[in-house]
């Protein structure tokens, strides 16, 4: 399937050889919807003799069932793959497809054009050298063409080709050409491309695709194929520090230790001398090990195995890095988020973080602006919709070993994953550590949470009281603390309106707020565990993600979740507040139960039936809860 070369006839190995040491290329096309992405890459394929017999039989016979040329093949189809897209003439799905030329091998990612699909963009575009933005000479540079350029800018490309696309339709007409260059160059001016190179063709006739078109005589510059054979896009990576972040501990037997990863920038040589992050160890290089044998030099992108002189203590996760230039670490960032899913992203709420090789759990801290991609301004938001990119603040909960992104796509990308569903929300790109971060360490105390507890003769624990407006939570809650105190016990009760009075005033009731509104008082409840009390705390806290939080903030056994499980209609009936009328009335936006959902816990430790339970006896429920499970009377 590769380019036609004499050697695979007279010495395959020789062959193979220079295959191996070609460079690779990894280059994306995008741009607005139906502008010829999928039709240039198979004009790439055709004209370079890169398609097998059966294939070409097989594309011509569906250019008959599916393709928009009429009597012509419809190239689009050696990477529209899938039946949806075959149907509705679009791209769905990112492809990717290989080849190789005599200069250069070559990955290609076929990206859609949609709005909808713009994640898939993002997605092949986090490990593309250039890319292609398509443009239709028709009608220039559209929103697509535009978010799609930030996006690529947003990622770290700095290799752009604008491709102005149907030529043919308008004639080969300069001053169209013209005036599309000089529309993209003004738009992207700012947005740190290294170079941006404008080619009119005609994918559909392969007009300065591979070969030079005697339709645009005015053109002196190269073809899509020349210039892509040519861009240097491996003196930069090759410069950059060393960093191989470790996945695998390689101990097959007693005498062989080794450490294996992808080699994520940079080169390493045998005697280099390395650091560990996070713990500092340092070592030199005895060996780089790889499937073919030992190397005395490694580069980005290879797969190998380190051996090292001295042992030292290295897990899966750590990164190894030069001793020269090694990575920072930290647990605040600021970062530029892509986010890629239908459901919102909500500051406070608790995901999951996963870098080239760590996941941990974070949250996003503050969303400080929302970009709009039209023209790079900041916009105001407290929450990120379907691809809308933003600039926030992050907390991890524990330190992970970066770079920023613009020094290094491979140790500063993350991405975003929800803790419930495990599905990839978004993606991002850290920019730096924040100050904070480096100037507030955790000061040890000689009073520790166990002393506390011990002096009150209690274990600490946190009481989760969840459950509707109306359900009872509060009365119930009330009354449980007053048992603990009749019984001599150290405890407090935190309900969600007294805490809007003052901890929590400036906070509203959409779902932004609400979740901000649990992240701070898990905050606060966990303080007051620290100080060996038992807390309640009563909060309608309507969503799983953020009770889970709460509970994640404590040791084993210490947060018990108490639903207080009042059906709709008989809390409607009590609505002694008068909320639920006014909701029904429009008075009241976002009300739980109403026009807001509430996610009933799935596996509670107490649940409470109010409709076959009084306040009195659920209160002694819990208290005899606790007594069994010996939270009191400890050391006496």
């Amino acid at each position: 399937m590769a380019h036609l070369d004499d050697l695979i006839a007279t010495d395959i190995h020789a062959y193979l050889r220079a295959q191996e040491n070609k460079s690779y290329l990894r280059f994306i096309t995008c741009g607005s919807v139906d502008d010829g992405k999928s039709t240039l890459i198979g004009r790439l394929l055709y004209d370079s003799k890169l398609i097998y017999e059966d294939q070409l039989a097989s594309i011509e016979k569906d250019s008959k069932k599916s393709g928009t040329q009429g009597d012509k093949i419809d190239l689009a189809l050696l990477v529209d793959g899938l039946a949806a897209e075959r149907e509705q003439g679009i791209t769905i799905d990112v492809a990717y497809r290989f080849f190789s030329t005599d200069k250069r091998k070559f990955i290609v990612a076929d990206t859609p054009g949609h709005v909808q699909y713009t994640r898939n963009m993002a997605t092949g575009a986090s490990t593309a050298d250039v890319a292609v933005l398509l443009i239709d000479a028709r009608y220039g540079v559209q929103e697509q063409t535009r978010r799609h350029a930030f996006i690529a800018s947003t990622v770290g490309i700095k290799h752009v080709v604008v491709a102005v696309n149907k030529m043919d339709i308008v004639d080969f007409d300069q001053s169209v050409y013209n005036k599309i260059d000089v529309e993209f160059r003004e738009f992207a001016k700012d947005l740190g491309f290294s170079d941006i190179t404008c080619i009119p063709m005609s994918a559909l006739d392969g007009d300065n695709v591979i070969n030079r078109s005697e339709k645009s005589e005015w053109y002196n510059g190269p073809t899509l194929l020349g210039h892509l054979e040519t861009v240097d896009v491996d003196s930069v990576s090759m410069d950059a520090p060393f960093r191989l972040p470790v996945q695998w501990v390689n101990r097959p037997n007693l005498d062989f230790r080794g450490f294996s990863g992808t080699i994520a920038s940079g080169t390493v040589s045998v005697g280099d001398e390395i650091i560990v992050v996070p713990s500092g160890k340092r070592s030199t290089v005895k060996e780089i090990v790889t499937m073919d044998g030992n190397r005395e030099i490694a580069r980005e992108d290879m797969a190998i195995t380190l051996t090292l002189n001295t042992e030292i203590d290295i897990s899966r996760g750590d990164i190894i890095c030069k001793t020269d230039a090694p990575a920072e670490q930290s647990d605040q960032f600021q970062a530029r988020i892509i986010w890629m899913s239908e459901n919102r992203l909500f500051p406070g709420r608790q995901y999951l973080i996963k870098t080239a090789n760590k996941t941990v759990p974070a949250s996003i801290s503050k969303l400080k602006h929302r970009i709009d991609i039209n023209d790079f301004s900041e916009v105001a938001a407290n929450t990120l919709e379907l691809n809308e990119i933003g600039v926030a603040t992050i907390s991890t909960t524990a330190p992970i070993a970066f770079d920023a992104y613009t020094n290094n796509r491979n140790t500063g990308a993350f991405i975003i994953i929800d803790k419930q569903t495990n599905a990839t929300m978004g993606a991002g790109m850290l920019d730096f550590s924040l100050r904070r971060a480096k100037n507030v360490v955790w000061q040890d105390l000689d009073v520790n949470k166990a002393a506390r507890a011990a002096q009150k003769a209690q274990k600490p624990a946190l009481l989760w009281f969840t459950g509707l407006s109306g359900s009872g939570k509060s009365t119930i809650a009330n009354l449980v603390d007053k048992r603990l105190m009749d019984m001599g016990r150290h405890s407090y009760t935190l309900d969600g309106d007294n805490v809007r009075h003052g901890l929590n005033r400036d906070l509203n009731f959409s779902k932004a707020d609400r979740i901000e509104n649990i992240r701070r008082i898990g905050e606060v409840c966990k303080l007051m565990t620290d100080a060996g009390l038992i807390t309640m705390a009563s909060f309608i806290s309507p969503y799983r993600a953020e009770r889970q939080m709460a509970r994640d903030l404590l040791e084993e056994g210490e947060f018990i979740e108490i639903h207080v499980n009042t059906p709709l209609e008989v809390a409607e009936k009590r609505d002694v507040k008068g909320l639920y009328a006014r909701a029904r009335a429009g008075e009241i936006k976002n009300f739980t139960g109403i026009d807001s959902e509430y996610q009933a816990p799935e596996n509670a430790e107490i649940v409470i039936d109010t409709t076959a339970m009084t306040a009195e006896e659920a209160a002694d429920h819990i208290v005899g809860y606790m007594t069994e499970r010996g939270f009191f009377n400890i050391g006496e």
